[in-house]
């Protein structure tokens, strides 16, 4: 995977404007206009072909229903309170989820006004080289819309790009903002892993023709508007399974409950519908029923907030449980650039003559490497930069993959002086033809750089005045992979998270090793081909793990189709995009380790909510039970531990608090538990002490509270 180009990292440094207001903008969780707003979607919820997905809450809709029909036959005001509070259970539990897809809505709106009526400049007959060629393709406008797969669009600067595409010719400068919120542009150019293009994002400078790579109403921009607004969003399969968890016990507390009336008139206290009904709403899980949807909805959006797409719900759970991730050594591990971190002069050459000779023989290198070796050599002995007076009379070599060197040759009083930097193997070749003897202690440095994981630059100096010429090696110069700072406290939080960590790239095993130590990784491949990319991925899934991994080429899309989570970078291919479930905007490959933390936060959520829920039903139990018998039973009496006033108001107060305590939750189903790395039993050890005993002794501490209150309203006392 290749890392961005230098001017696009420079250009975002840090979240932009528009990017921070969005994120304000979906920052609060409780705000009451946001409720209000979503109150018409909570209420068009309530068909019941709608809310039959949802089982636990169907169950509640029909029981309000039933409670409605006894409260006209039979009124009264214990019937009408109860029937009520009933329905607002019902509309609470689907406000959850009404606002948690409301809090896309937003961004989708931003998205839907790229998608303007754009005029595209199709292209016909077109070749690549074409133009150059003196042939220009012919060109029409038509509408974006009737764009096909395979067309070839031209496009200038002011312009929009009609659809998604890849970059065949050209290079360009492209605001994304209306998709990644960042205001800086980026650059798009043909060939290599930057050259995938979005419909809706404009050309800020220069001409690119783009080959349309997507058919019309499936681009990109499409996708995320059904994704951030919930329409196309699949349940996964542990929501699944957990919904009929949550139908089972649904469907045994409603036996129960239907069983007891016999029970209870054979005991002279025969129970009215409303009571009955009451009791199967206390009983069944319906916390938990009403949050689980919101819960999967805000997993997904709060990826959106970090702009990560995820393309379906179970990539987002699929990340919670990744037992092994892979990573990309250069721009995720290390800084991307290899950066000069030392100057190592051979015996009679001082350090400084040295830098200056390295300073001098790169001037003409135009690669980061070469000018992490010009900045080191100011920053260590002062030396300018600059060539202008310096260097009156020189004449540069720049930089080529086929010399593998860069230099200068200075002409000078009575003779000349020639300087070259590069690879190793070329450096000394050319010193050896210039007639020089290699001292003896330049290769146990070159080993030594070349073993501890870094890569050895020689600098060799050839000298002729007075017809006579002397070639020598002044030194090496140490140039390494800088590990981004706080990596191996990222990689001993994923290790307590019990994920293990696999470093991939195309160095050597010893630079590999070396690189691998230093970040702290469990693992590494070294030398890697897409194919042992496959191959490795393949062997840990073999073994029951779940494999993430992240890749911005077309040679990476194999491996991200086959990873259970594979994130693909916005600024990659089209086949990478195609072959991820995952696309980062930003094309951060460090996102990966977020995009992890994020779904275990869904994960430990999900789990901590069912604990309250749970846990939450006893003080109903024992609400509701004695309130029901106590007349007949004077025994159950003592299990009135809160000394609730009377039955009615004792009912009335576990149903009130039933339907508030929903509400109460919303928030923390949409911000999600807090996930601290650590074992598995440690954290649910953790959910039962915070959430099963919170879940436990909240509502006892609640239903007393509003029984307090309930038992002044007449006909409730």
């Amino acid at each position: 995977m290749s890392s961005p180009t230098t001017s696009e990292s420079l250009a975002a440094p840090g979240p932009a404007p528009r990017r921070q207001e969005r994120q304000r903008a979906l920052g609060g969780l409780l705000d009451p206009r946001r409720l209000l707003a979503s109150l018409p979607d909570a209420c068009r919820k309530l068909d019941p072909r709608v809310m039959v997905r949802n089982p636990v809450m169907f169950v509640v809709e029909v029981g309000s229903l039933l409670t409605t029909l006894e409260a006209v036959r039979d009124p009264s005001v214990f019937a009408w309170v109860i029937t009520a509070w009933l329905w607002l259970t019902v509309v609470f539990a689907n406000l959850s989820e009404a606002v948690a897809e409301g809090r896309g809505k937003a961004q989708a709106e931003t998205l839907r006004r790229t998608r303007t009526a754009t005029v595209a400049r199709r292209l016909t007959g077109w070749s690549p080289g074409g133009s150059a060629a003196g042939e220009p393709a012919a060109e029409e406008e038509v509408p974006a819309s009737s764009l096909r797969l395979g067309d070839h669009v031209v496009v200038e600067a002011g312009q929009t790009i009609p659809g998604d595409g890849d970059v065949v010719e050209g290079v360009a400068s492209v605001d994304e903002s209306a998709i990644t919120g960042e205001s800086a542009p980026v650059i798009r150019e043909s060939g290599g892993d930057r050259c995938a293009v979005t419909g809706g994002t404009s050309v800020l400078s220069d001409r690119i023709v783009v080959r349309i790579t997507s058919k019309p109403g499936e681009t990109f921009i499409d996708r995320m508007i059904a994704l951030v607004e919930g329409a196309a969003r699949q349940r996964t399969p542990n929501e699944i399974a957990l919904n009929i968890l949550l139908a089972s016990l649904t469907v045994v507390f409603l036996l129960a409950v239907v069983t007891l009336q016999p029970f209870a008139v054979y005991a002279g206290a025969e129970q009215s519908l409303v009571i009955l009904v009451a009791l199967v709403v206390a009983l069944i899980p319906t916390t938990i029923g009403a949050l689980l949807s919101a819960i999967g909805i805000a997993g997904m959006d709060r990826l959106v907030q970090r702009n990560v797409l995820a393309m379906s719900g179970r990539a987002v759970e699929a990340a919670g449980d990744v037992s092994t991730l892979l990573l990309d050594k250069t721009g995720t591990i290390t800084l991307g650039n290899r950066q000069a971190a030392g100057f190592l002069p051979v015996r009679g050459v001082t350090e400084r003559e040295l830098a200056d000779a390295a300073q001098l023989a790169s001037l003409a290198d135009e690669t980061p490497e070469g000018r992490s070796i010009v900045v080191l050599a100011k920053q260590l002995h002062g030396l300018r930069e600059g060539a202008e007076g310096r260097l009156p009379r020189a004449e540069f070599v720049p930089f080529t993959a086929q010399t593998r060197m860069s230099g200068v040759d200075l002409a000078e009083d009575g003779g000349e002086r020639r300087l070259r930097k590069g690879a190793a193997a070329a450096v000394l070749r050319w010193v050896r033809d210039s007639g020089g003897v290699v001292a003896e202690d330049v290769g146990p440095m070159v080993d030594a750089i070349a073993g501890g994981g870094g890569t050895p630059l020689v600098v060799g100096e050839v000298v002729r005045r007075d017809g006579a010429a002397t070639a020598s090696v002044l030194g090496v110069i140490n140039l390494k992979d800088v590990v981004k700072e706080g990596m191996r406290e990222r990689f001993d939080e994923l290790r307590r998270m019990g994920i293990r960590t696999v470093m991939i790239t195309g160095d050597n095993p010893l630079t590999a090793k070396a690189i691998a130590e230093e970040a702290g990784v469990d693992d590494f491949l070294a030398e890697a081909t897409p194919e042992d990319k496959m191959a490795l991925i393949r062997r840990e899934q073999a073994g029951g793990k779940l494999v993430a991994m992240t890749g911005d080429g077309t040679n990476d899309a194999p491996a991200l189709a086959q990873a259970d989570v594979g994130v693909a970078m916005n600024t990659g291919t089209s086949a990478a995009k195609e072959a991820g479930n995952m696309v980062d905007l930003d094309s951060n490959p460090t996102k990966l380790i977020e995009i992890v933390e994020i779904g275990k936060q869904l994960l430990i959520t999900r789990g901590a909510l069912t604990t309250f829920s749970i846990a939450n039903d006893v003080a109903k139990y024992f609400a509701i039970i004695p309130a029901m018998f106590a007349g007949v039973y004077p025994g159950l009496r003592h299990l009135n531990v809160m000394d609730l006033h009377s039955p009615t108001s004792a009912i009335t107060s576990a149903i009130v608090f039933n339907a508030l305590i929903i509400v109460a939750l919303i928030p923390l189903a949409l911000r999600g538990v807090r996930y601290r790395p650590s074992s598995a039993s440690a954290l649910l050890s953790r959910n039962i002490r915070v959430y099963g005993l919170g879940g436990l002794v909240l509502p006892f501490a609640g239903i007393k509270l509003i029984d307090l209150v309930v038992q002044f309203i007449p006909g409730l006392r």
